[in-house]
């Protein structure tokens, strides 16, 4: 059986949703720390609101790509596939059950005002970002290392 599209959508996937991750980390977060509060949670909430949907449909379909081509596989192919689902499926659940309860808070701060331990929450909501981002990366990696593990290359022009 052909795996090679599977395996193209597996990488783009969670390519992207690694990507998302990190520019979030790199870019977001520190401009979120450099804005005054109220500007950091109006623009928090609203972000949130778009990335729900896009994020969690990168989510699905990056594990649901990289756990099939794991059970069409065999081998090292079947491992590594297998560990870059499973490492999404922890985004997700680093996602749902850590930055998602917090994201709440931040709407409801960005409408009334933060409470005196707001720090806390937005420390917390970081050290989730940062873990749901390296689990993202390595599944990344994990299946580019499969991609480019399997390519055959092309002979040189003067063999």
């Amino acid at each position: 059986m052909r795996t090679r599209p599977l395996q193209g959508l597996s990488l783009l996937s969670t390519g992207l949703l690694a990507g998302a991750f990190g520019y979030g980390a790199a870019n977001l977060v520190p401009t979120f720390n450099a804005v005054p509060l109220d500007l950091r949670l109006a623009f928090h909430a609203e972000l949130m609101k778009m990335n729900g949907i896009t994020m969690q449909g990168t989510m699905a379909v990056s594990a649901l790509s990289s756990l099939a081509l794991a059970a069409l596989t065999r081998g090292r192919a079947r491992v590594l596939a297998g560990a870059a689902g499973l490492l999404t499926i922890a985004s997700f659940l680093i996602t749902r059950f850590g930055n998602v309860p917090i994201n709440g808070r931040i709407k409801q701060w960005a409408a009334t005002a933060p409470p005196a331990d707001y720090a806390d929450s937005l420390r917390r909501w970081e050290l989730f970002n940062n873990a749901r981002t390296l689990t993202a990366v390595v599944a990344f990696v994990l299946l580019a290392f499969l991609a480019l593990r399997e390519t055959t290359p092309y002979p040189r022009a003067d063999d």
